[in-house]
């Protein structure tokens, strides 16, 4: 189909894609039929961070890219448990002016830039897409959306974002996969797994060795997909793993972020293990995960690294980002940490956060400056996050909150030298304490819009809500016999 042809649709109409996506829409229906693909999933990141879409026919292709193709908007409105937490009946959920009432449609639009051939799934193509309402409006609270205007306001100010990744996560083998009927549910029983090692032999030859097939996998489909991977390592924990990423900008970052745990996840299914992203399995000896997102700021014109300073000190915008992002710390703690588990992290001595503040290449520190003397790789790492975050969600936050620093002149306080021990105001205990936080900023609400702060904060309240009315282990034990 030629480019006039598809941009002759409501997708074109309605300006969702540019003349130039256009173009490279024609490119990807060439390559499909090129290379005899035989399907093509079409995937949006929701609240959670997790893709969901469908899976088309070759002939149904240049459609998606004409018209969109039609997404139940209730999965928007739904939290981890895959419940709707939002009314969509009678006066239906408040958000969207109405068109998310009744449990309508919105549209997935593809970004042709985003298309990848599965290394795991030969036979598929995959692309990343926006969401718009049906009368060609973007849905303002996609979280790709929330990231991309973030990305341009911080053009807007001369400026724009360089990250890297390093991300932890657990690979387990499966001994049952817990698919009889009675495990079904909202959310069904995870299944029964088996450590690959012992753990707790950082970075030894003999850990790696030991679990080397199943990480040359994940490697090579990372790598087929064009993910910047640096390194493959061995962490602390049994059977607990992480590979980092060279420097991109924003977006790639996210997408990446995305493609990457989907990816490993399908890739182990397939080998019959188990890989999870949760922070803090409820496992024996099991050693939380952390993700800590590398970031400096660069001159958009001249790509001029703007935390790069002669004798190593913090330049005005390095301290004025490091300010902005303290500041806001205990606000975002519900886009860096979204789970109830990730705040069991948050302990002194494990090399994770648990108080707002920065040192100097300190590692107990919620911010680490990586900053030498006229170093071009000078840069921060954030080491609040879990691995389970919304990578879109969580480094628009990053911007903003910096961006805001920068703009009002902040200064950073002091680095610790103790940060098991400082005086630094510590980090939300919970959940439900990180989304009132974030609930009551006026920041956000100004930032990205009051109806954007009600969303998330609606669904982690749900969440939250469920967790505090089931009956745990410890209940049981403490009470049960006592009384």
């Amino acid at each position: 189909m030629s480019v006039e042809e598809l941009r002759g649709g409501r997708v074109g109409r309605a300006g969702l894609l540019t003349e130039a996506q256009f173009a490279q829409a024609a490119e990807v229906l060439a390559r499909v039929a090129a290379e005899g693909l035989e399907t093509l999933r079409l995937s949006f990141v929701d609240q959670h961070g997790i893709l969901r879409g469908k899976t088309l026919t070759p002939a149904a292709l240049a459609g998606a890219f004409r018209d969109g193709v039609a997404m139940t908007s209730t999965l928007l409105l739904k939290d981890t448990s895959h419940r709707t937490v939002f009314p969509v009946w009678g006066d239906g959920p408040g958000l969207g002016d109405g068109r998310l009432d009744g449990a309508g449609d919105v549209l997935m639009i593809p970004d042709p830039a985003t298309f990848r051939v599965l290394p795991h799934a030969a036979h598929s193509g995959w692309m990343l897409c926006d969401l718009a309402y049906k009368d060609g409006e973007p849905v303002p609270f996609s979280p790709r959306t929330i990231l991309a205007r973030e990305v341009a306001r911080l053009r807007e100010a001369g400026m724009a974002m360089v990250c890297g990744l390093e991300v932890e996560f657990h690979i387990h083998r499966v001994t049952d996969p817990r698919r009889a009927h009675e495990d079904g549910g909202m959310p069904g029983r995870p299944p029964e797994t088996e450590a690959l090692n012992h753990g707790y032999q950082y970075l030894t030859e003999a850990r790696y060795a030991g679990i080397e097939d199943a990480l040359d996998e994940i490697r090579r489909a990372a790598e087929a997909l064009d993910l910047p991977v640096r390194s493959v390592e061995i962490e602390f924990g049994p059977s607990q793993v992480e590979m980092t990423f060279g420097p991109a900008d924003p977006m790639t970052q996210a997408t990446s972020m995305v493609l990457f745990r989907a990816t490993v996840k399908e890739v182990c299914r397939r080998m019959g293990l188990h890989a999870s992203f949760m922070c803090r399995p409820r496992l024996p000896h099991a050693v939380p995960s952390g993700w800590h997102l590398h970031q400096s700021v660069v001159d958009a014109a001249t790509g001029d690294n703007l935390f790069r300073s002669a004798d190593g000190g913090l330049t005005d915008v390095a301290s004025g980002w490091i300010a902005g992002l303290l500041e806001r710390a205990a606000e975002t703690c519900l886009l860096s940490t979204p789970t109830v588990n990730g705040y069991k992290r948050y302990q002194p001595f494990m090399l994770a956060p648990d108080r707002i503040q920065w040192g100097r290449d300190n590692k107990g520190a919620m911010i680490r400056s990586l900053i030498a003397p006229d170093d071009p790789a000078s840069r921060i790492e954030n080491r609040v996050a879990e691995p389970a975050a919304n990578p879109f969600l969580f480094i628009a936050a990053q911007i903003a909150a910096g961006r805001d620093g920068v703009a009002r002149g902040l200064q950073a306080p002091a680095p610790v030298e103790r940060p098991y021990e400082s005086a630094a105001d510590a980090l939300p205990g919970n959940l439900g304490e990180a989304v009132e936080r974030f609930a009551a900023s006026a920041f956000w609400a100004e930032t990205w819009g009051a109806d954007t702060v009600r969303w998330l904060a609606h669904i982690k309240r749900a969440e939250w809500r469920r967790y505090l009315s089931d009956v745990s282990e410890w209940e049981a034990r403490e009470y049960y016999d006592l009384f």
